[in-house]
């Protein structure tokens, strides 16, 4: 990943209007992912029948956060919003997604899950999670169908490319072992090294390479709140410290994903010449394409978890499960 600002993690909404153009597989992307690159499928020719997605006028525009996606398993992270541009998930609309190889058979779905919803900020912002595994690269489609007590099922579709490799450091490799900062390199003045204007210590007793060191299982999150512009930074690192009170065995550890220095008593970015945030070489090794971004290792080095944007009590307490 270039050193610049990262794609922040948002709800990206997937036009509904157009039509997919002539597309063939993009090149590999490269990073520090493990996982080989899967093969390629069919070229698709002009717009599949069924998938001219300009005559589709919901009422729930779907939005995926999640973007891109990457052959093999991937934790598709995806909401909805209103007409006007409103995030309307919630726990009591319910959805599903159907998954299309366009470029073999667009009338038939390779797999459908169901999402699970989450509160990204409580009360404010739902967002679903589902696993998926996209076995070759290429064209896909899906289906979104979402329904509610009292208003009518809706299902709309839209196109989207899957990329052959995962940049990112995915569940099952090892664990980079970087230098990360800690409370003792800044004499304990955590606003040195961390924007969250309420620092847990216990998110700067170690560093990475020291926990791998002790083979002692940890989560690691990127986030910063002070630069993240999806505002989700801070809710995602203040919902670990109120998890983390109930995880005695496990460290945890916050990193700042760009480039920052301190002064005039606060951390501010180093912006590159065209005035952007600039990651950091941690974020780079790890191969981040967004923030925030949570990852859980095992006491053997081992990532066990790897969750975008925010991840629930369930998710994060089964991969920790797998890391002890």
């Amino acid at each position: 990943m270039a050193a610049c600002a990262l794609a922040v993690v948002c709800t990206l909404v997937i036009a509904c209007t157009g039509s997919p153009a002539t597309t063939t597989p993009s090149a590999s992307a490269s990073g520090s992912g493990t996982a080989a690159a899967c093969p390629a499928g069919p070229a698709v020719e002009g717009t599949p029948d069924g998938w001219n997605t300009s005559q589709q006028k919901p009422t729930r525009f779907p939005s995926v956060i999640t973007a891109p996606s990457y052959c093999g398993t991937n934790r598709f992270l995806f909401s909805f919003l209103s007409p006007d541009n409103k995030p309307i998930g919630s726990p009591e609309l319910k959805a599903k997604v159907a998954f299309y190889d366009l470029g073999r058979d667009p009338s038939k779905p390779v797999m459908t899950v169901d999402g699970t919803f989450i509160w990204a900020i409580e009360g404010t912002r739902g967002v679903y999670t589902a696993q998926v595994s996209f076995p070759e690269s290429g064209v896909w489609g899906a289906e979104f169908t979402t329904s509610q007590a009292g208003a009518p099922t809706e299902a709309t579709r839209f196109v989207f490319e899957v990329q052959p490799k995962d940049p990112t450091v995915r569940v099952g490799d090892p664990a980079p072992p970087i230098k990360t900062p800690t409370g003792a390199d800044v004499g304990g003045d955590l606003a040195k090294i961390s924007t969250d204007t309420h620092p847990d210590p216990r998110f700067y007793e170690l560093s990475v390479d020291q926990a791998l060191a002790q083979h002692k299982p940890f989560v690691l999150v990127f986030a910063t709140p002070a630069f993240c512009t999806s505002a989700q930074c801070g809710p995602t690192l203040d919902t670990l410290k109120t998890f983390a009170k109930d995880q005695p065995g496990v460290a945890f550890i916050h990193v700042e994903p760009y480039k920052l220095q301190f002064t005039g008593g606060k951390l501010q970015p180093v912006l590159d010449a065209k005035g952007q945030l600039q990651a950091t070489d941690q974020t780079n090794t790890w191969g981040l394409t967004s923030e925030p971004w949570i990852f859980v290792v095992s006491k053997a080095g081992v990532v066990t978890g790897s969750f975008a944007l925010i991840a629930s009590k369930d998710e994060l307490q089964q991969a920790i499960a797998k890391a002890v």
